[in-house]
C-alpha cells in the first residue's frame, strides 16, 4: 500500500519518479530546521526540495526560497543571510487552521455579534 501511495500521490512526500530522479541526478545541498531536504543537479540548473511531511510550499523558509528560485547562488548553509533583530521566525501558512488570524468582531474570534458601536440600517 505504501508503494502505491508513493507511486500515485505527490502530497504524501516524494513520488517514485522524484525519488529516482533525485537518486540519479540530485546532489544534496542542505537541510532546513523543519527537516526539508534541498537538492540540485550536478550542473546546478535545477533545484528542488523534498518535504519532510506534508508538501506545503509555505513550509520553505525565505532563505531557502531565495536559493530555490535563483535569487542568490549560494545556499543558506554556505552563506547564511543576515537577519534583523525585529524579524520574526518563519511560520508556515496557517489559513484554514484553528491558529489562523481572526480580526476583532469576526465570528471566528468568538466575539458577540451585537456591537454597541454599530447600528444596522433600517429602510423607512
Amino acid at each position: 500500500m505504501n508503494f502505491l501511495l508513493r507511486l500515485l500521490t505527490w502530497w504524501n512526500g516524494q513520488t517514485l519518479g522524484t525519488q529516482l530522479f533525485t537518486a540519479r541526478k540530485g546532489v544534496k545541498v542542505g537541510e532546513d530546521d523543519q527537516g526539508n531536504v534541498f537538492y540540485q543537479t550536478r550542473d546546478g540548473k535545477r533545484r528542488w526540495v523534498i518535504y519532510n511531511g506534508e508538501s506545503e510550499a509555505s513550509r520553505v523558509s525565505p532563505d531557502w526560497h531565495g536559493w530555490l528560485h535563483f535569487t542568490w547562488n549560494e545556499p543558506p548553509t554556505k552563506a547564511p543571510l543576515a537577519h534583523k533583530v525585529w524579524e520574526k521566525p518563519h511560520q508556515e501558512n496557517l489559513t484554514g487552521t484553528q491558529a489562523a488570524y481572526a480580526p476583532p468582531g469576526s465570528i471566528r474570534a468568538g466575539a458577540p455579534l451585537a456591537r454597541a458601536d454599530y447600528e444596522a440600517w433600517q429602510p423607512e
